[in-house]
């Protein structure tokens, strides 16, 4: 899911960017960056940072039973 606020912020970014004689369009151009950026953004395939810490643990979780697996083979192998 986007973050509409970071979206809203970033337009709001952009539109006060523009030169000064562009700033009377300032208000359309603000709704022009934030529809092109809703797009582009929901377009592209992203997880939110709260997913990825999830899915983060548990490769790293998965990574320890297997290296605990791996040495209780190689100590049976051993024998």
């Amino acid at each position: 899911m986007i973050d509409l606020t970071s979206i809203d912020q970033l337009a709001a970014r952009l539109a006060a960017a523009l030169p000064p004689g562009a700033r009377t369009m300032r208000d359309e151009a603000e709704a022009q960056f934030r529809a092109v950026l809703s797009r582009a953004l929901s377009s592209i395939n992203v997880v939110t940072r709260e997913d990825f810490d999830q899915q983060k643990a548990a490769l790293e979780r998965a990574r320890e039973k297997l290296r605990v697996l791996e040495q209780r083979l190689a100590d049976l192998e051993a024998d």
